[in-house]
């Protein structure tokens, strides 16, 4: 057994309870109101719900280009990029990546990875001798899903991609796909494909937002990314009233995949409360990939963050759920626990 004293951000609504969590192996055992003096904040470990690791070799390299010039198939830089990388260089850079992820907070992440099955393969091989979770969502062709946890096509104003909603549906296996990021005219044509999730959805309108709620399809947003490649921002607020929407951090090129930068943007520049804005960074992550992770209560994976509420930084917050996603940083981590 093992017990985590202070400030508890428990359940789906995560309460402050004061007390403490204990924990028997890779499970929650109970979630306990007690008094203690400890200055803790602990609270579910983060899950990405979207990025592209495999643009680790390249950080800071797309500054000022736009989507199109960035990262879209098969010329743009990115993929120039990865083409002149060998295997030892992109699954290092991947690595240290998923390295600052885990200790930074982050328990779980869901990546599109290009490359096929040698790109999936190549990730499997970064996440190596980690505790982070990495659901991966494979593409190129077919043979990806031999490996991979699904497949993330890059929009469908790129290919018709029905071989490969077919391949998936015989499979088990999810279908994820970018929409509505440099403009509207994709999103029916990736609703078509009955998706399991969609990515970005920045230029949703009225129709797009029925259709998504009828249809019961989450969304991951990425705020920053979005800003960097001037393509507009997401309408969060009315997509959490559609659906379930999680958090993402996107291309590593472009941002680093810290999950405390992307709340901390997301709560101070769009009209969410913070009480949602870490709902995305956790609970509606794992949901979206079916994790058993995200929510600090019994029975659950012990995933958990704990961070320093006597830092130099949270010390005398009134709130310690806002502090968490407004306030906190990666010097405020305590400790990131991540049972195998």
């Amino acid at each position: 057994m093992e017990e985590f004293e202070g400030t508890i951000l428990a359940g789906e609504s995560f309460e402050p309870v004061r007390g403490r969590v204990v924990i028997d192996g890779r499970r929650i055992e109970s979630v306990e109101r007690a008094r203690t003096d400890a200055t803790e904040i602990v609270l579910p470990a983060f899950v990405n719900a979207h990025t592209h690791v495999g643009d680790s070799v390249a950080k800071e390299a797309a500054v000022e280009l736009t989507l199109e010039e960035a990262v879209a198939p098969p010329d743009s830089l990115k993929h120039r990029r990865l083409a002149a990388a060998d295997r030892e260089e992109l699954v290092g850079e991947m690595h240290r990546s998923l390295r600052f992820m885990q200790r930074t907070g982050t328990g779980a992440f869901l990546d599109f990875r290009e490359s096929g099955r040698n790109g999936a393969e190549m990730l499997r091989a970064a996440a190596d001798g980690l505790d982070i979770e990495a659901f991966v969502f494979g593409s190129g062709d077919e043979s990806a899903l031999e490996v991979a946890d699904g497949y993330g096509a890059s929009g469908a104003n790129d290919d018709d991609f029905g071989r490969e909603r077919a391949a998936t549906r015989e499979a088990g296996l999810p279908f994820a796909i970018h929409a509505g990021e440099p403009d509207a005219t994709d999103i029916h044509p990736a609703l078509d494909l009955d998706p399991d999730l969609l990515i970005h959805m920045v230029h949703a309108e009225p129709e797009h937002l029925e259709r998504v709620a009828a249809e019961s399809v989450p969304v991951a947003v990425c705020p920053r990314a979005n800003r960097v490649l001037g393509v507009g921002r997401p309408p969060i607020g009315d997509l959490l009233d559609h659906t379930t929407v999680a958090l993402g951090t996107d291309n590593v090129m472009l941002n680093p995949p810290s999950m405390f930068r992307e709340m901390a943007y997301t709560a101070k520049t769009f009209d969410v409360s913070a009480r949602e804005v870490l709902r995305m960074a956790t609970t509606a992550g794992a949901a979206v990939a079916g994790l058993d992770c995200g929510v600090v209560e019994s029975g659950r994976r012990a995933a958990l963050l704990v961070l320093d509420g006597a830092s130099d930084n949270l010390s005398a917050t009134e709130d310690p759920l806002r502090a968490v996603v407004r306030r906190a940083t990666a010097l405020d981590v305590e400790r990131v626990v991540l049972p195998e």
